[in-house]
């Protein structure tokens, strides 16, 4: 008889196994693994006295913490589905996804309760707001705190049966950059299995100690609070990014790996205080969300002494679909070949497949130059769209990623833009990518984005939008000049426009919907 895959397994073992190790730390909190599995069950026991039932939507609007960790085990140990919200948002757009979902319960940081308040009122479902980190001080709150609850729960092992592997565990929203967000339905089977595949690819072990960097709101936490658990490794939480608190947290903790997205590596590369830390504890680094350039690695390999690799994925496959290590047939390359690989975002997990598809439907070329739409399937590919039909959700079992990409001959992929970024000038097609690549690799460039803007003549041309670090001065005339050493003439923006900063979600992910705004037409 097969036993259902689910991640409950992970936290049982780790219960099991590492029962007196540190599991998890949070501020001045440590966790043993017996102690965050009794927390867990606490939890557990006091979503159904809370008459939480099977299948019922339970939110979470919180920084990264212990007690959001939890959540990952002690509402689906419930039988509930976790719905982590996205804490950059506006009450509209929680309120949206709250009612979507049909959420019954809302736990929420005492920072976001003037946030609870205003978009209480247009709730449809909620019945219960329940403190996290502070007792309630009105009366449509729960009168008992989070904490409260746990410890009027009691202690003992929670019982309840084994929940079939095919039922919806988790739900993220996506970011809803074209349109309303939508709800990934992640099933305990995808959950399972792509923790078994980020083990493998990443050889996560029990000596290993991850900091939480990356929002666990944030598309599964990049699957950490899976893989981790599962390994007896050491969780360290983040409350928000900082720069300094990194650097201070990975010496203080002996961080072996962790994860960034680009806007996170510019603050830390550009932090005067870097040097002044121990990081020699790192063994790996690992940046997703949105493609680095080969500098940027290269960068990150110097500061922290520790190898850098890329990843891609997306909320619809849990996420992780490709990861850029080292490959055996790949071997004596030279130092800028490897770091060129590096920045790619990579090869598949076990478990994952990839197709890349031309415009008319056929599998391009793996010469590292043919471009192609991704198509991708895999263990960790969602159940669907909540409340979506099925066929929202994919095309004959492959989800079409919106993502183009050319495949070297080894299998690393290459991500050259998202297909709704693409710049089509004088019908020749432009990454935006390989131009901010390239903005960024000046070195008084902080950040930057490059987006389209209607032309009369060619249709449509490159503009950026640039961030330079403290007291440069360069202007856009010698950017310009920079980008054409390397790029062809129609490819180099046609106006740069320098802004104090750029419009980010709650990932860091760049908004270029906001930078549209910014632009007139002719």
């Amino acid at each position: 008889m097969g036993i259902p895959l689910t991640p409950l397994r992970f936290r049982r073992r780790a219960e099991q196994l590492y029962a007196n190790k540190t599991g998890v730390v949070c501020g001045d909190s440590r966790y043993t693994y017996r102690e965050f599995a009794d927390r867990c069950d606490r939890l557990a026991r006091s979503l159904q006295a809370l008459s939480v039932e099977t299948g019922s939507r339970v939110a979470f609007l919180a920084f990264n913490c212990h007690r959001l960790l939890e959540a990952y085990y002690g509402v689906v140990q419930a039988g509930a589905v976790l719905l982590p919200l996205n804490i950059r948002l506006s009450p509209a757009e929680l309120a949206l996804i709250l009612n979507d979902s049909g959420a019954r319960v809302l736990f929420y940081d005492s920072d976001f309760r003037p946030v609870v308040e205003a978009l209480r009122p247009g709730l449809k479902k909620v019945e219960r707001f329940i403190c996290l980190d502070a007792p309630a001080a009105d009366m449509w709150s729960s009168p008992r705190s989070y904490e409260e609850l746990l410890e009027d729960a009691g202690s003992g092992p929670f019982e309840n049966p084994e929940p079939d592997e095919n039922d919806v565990a988790e739900i993220f929203y996506t970011s809803g950059t074209t349109g309303d967000p939508k709800g990934v339905m992640l099933t305990h089977r995808n959950l399972y299995l792509h923790a078994l595949s980020s083990i493998i690819a990443l050889g996560i072990r029990d000596t290993d100690i991850q900091l939480h960097a990356i929002p666990l709101f944030h598309v599964n936490g990049w699957g950490a609070p899976q893989s981790v658990t599962c390994m007896g490794g050491t969780h360290v939480m983040m409350r928000r990014f900082d720069p300094r608190q990194v650097f201070q947290l990975i010496q203080d903790e002996h961080v072996t790996y962790t994860s960034f997205v680009p806007t996170m590596v510019h603050a830390l590369l550009n932090h005067p205080n870097i040097s002044d830390f121990d990081f020699s504890s790192l063994r790996m680094i690992l940046i997703g969300g949105a493609a680095p350039s080969p500098e940027m690695v290269q960068q990150v390999e110097r500061r922290f002494g520790c190898p850098c690799y890329t990843g891609y994925g997306l909320t619809e496959t849990s996420p992780i679909l490709t990861i850029a290590t080292p490959k055996a047939t790949v071997e004596n390359e030279s130092a800028d070949n490897r770091i060129r690989r590096q920045a790619k975002a990579g090869w598949p997990l076990i478990g994952v497949e990839i197709r890349v598809l031309d415009e008319k439907g056929s599998e391009i070329e793996h010469d590292g130059q043919q471009v192609g739409e991704v198509l991708a399937r895999s263990d960790g590919l969602m159940k669907g769209y909540w409340g979506k039909p099925p066929e929202s959700s994919g095309c004959d079992g492959w989800l079409r990623t919106g993502d183009l990409a050319a495949v070297d001959p080894e299998g690393f992929l290459q991500i050259v833009d998202r297909k709704k970024d693409i710049i089509v000038s004088g019908g020749e097609n432009i990454s935006s990518m390989e131009i901010e690549q390239r903005l960024c690799a000046h070195d008084q460039v902080f950040e930057c984005a490059v987006i389209a803007v209607p032309d009369p003549k060619w249709g449509e041309v490159p503009a950026a939008f640039v961030v330079l670090k403290d007291g440069s001065n360069i202007n856009g005339s010698e950017l310009l000049s920079f980008c054409r050493q390397t790029l062809a003439a129609y490819k180099c923006p046609r106006s740069i426009q320098f802004i104090p900063s750029l419009p980010k979600g709650g990932t860091g992910k760049i908004l270029k919907n906001e930078l549209r705004k910014l632009i007139k037409s002719p």
